[in-house]
């Protein structure tokens, strides 16, 4: 499906109270249009359950549950265990989750979920932070970002490789996406609706306030995170990994470090040495393997 031919239908409507050049909405909007009315999203604490569904308003026009921060693994085998004893088998059952819900406190029912191959799709819709909350340290924040709790000095610690981790559990499907190139977004949530088993989506979703940035540039931010390198679009069929967007000349990584106020504090050298760690990244990734 091509960006152009996306359905006019609305399944996430407008109206939603989520920031100006919120990447998370773009995420849900696509859903919305790619898997159709024959679905039903879960979304646990997150921007997205506030600014898309606060009681008694919603802004899904498809079943959207929500039940507590931890469990969005658990709660979609549920739904897909209801639908199939009730003998609805065409029903997409998708949970949205932040990268707080994934990373950290969901982690575990995450795992459980793709331990047991169930015939869902969790989406991860990753601004590296807990931005629902005020902007605290999550596992998925990256190296040296500053948040509320990491102060000045920005986060010791690197971001935690999730996609890897599922990956692991030997599932039909992981994919990375980001919402700086919508086409590549649309081919992989199109492709996990034709796949049985347990899907995994982790799509970079910037956000103006907690990246501090104007709203206007999300679309750019998310796009230079693949320019430089920072973020790898990929997806694992079947065992098969698959580059999906080939960066032949990286844009040096100052570009995007610079456009965002959580990394100000970095110095020229700090700055080198997170383009040392993508280089080393990239070094090894067979570019040319189909």
């Amino acid at each position: 499906m091509r960006f152009k031919d996306l359905p006019l239908e609305e399944y996430f409507s407008s109206g939603h109270t989520g920031c100006q050049g919120c990447g998370g909405a773009i995420v849900a909007r696509l859903v919305g249009k790619i898997l159709g009315e024959k679905t039903m999203v879960y979304v646990p604490a997150s921007c997205l359950i506030v600014f898309g569904a606060t009681y008694p308003l919603t802004s899904w026009k498809i079943p959207q549950l929500h039940v507590a921060f931890e469990n969005t693994g658990a709660v979609i085998s549920g739904m897909k265990a209801g639908l199939r004893i009730l003998g609805k088998k065409d029903i997409n059952v998708v949970g949205i989750a932040g990268d707080g819900g994934t990373a950290d406190i969901g982690l575990q029912a995450l795992s459980g979920a793709a331990e047991r191959n169930e015939d869902v799709i969790y989406i991860c819709y990753d601004n590296e932070a807990y931005m629902n909350t005020g902007t605290q340290r999550s596992g998925a924040t990256p190296y040296k970002a500053s948040t509320t709790t990491t102060l000045h000095l920005g986060k010791s610690e690197h971001k935690k490789d999730v996609p890897s981790i599922v990956a692991a559990h030997n599932v039909p499907y992981v994919a990375t996406a980001s919402v700086g190139y919508p086409q590549d977004l649309i081919n992989k949530i199109e492709k996990m609706k034709t796949i049985k088993g347990f899907r995994y989506l982790h799509v970079l979703s910037p956000c103006p306030p907690g990246w501090k940035f104007t709203s206007e540039l999300t679309v750019q931010i998310g796009k230079l995170a693949v320019d430089t390198g920072m973020w790898i679009l990929y997806e694992i069929e079947n065992g098969i990994e698959r580059i999906t967007k080939k960066v032949i000349k990286r844009v040096p990584v100052k570009e995007y470090l610079k456009l965002q106020g959580r990394f100000k504090h970095l110095d020229e050298s700090q700055i080198a040495h997170i383009q040392e760690m993508i280089e080393a990244k990239w070094a090894g990734i067979d570019i040319n393997k189909p």
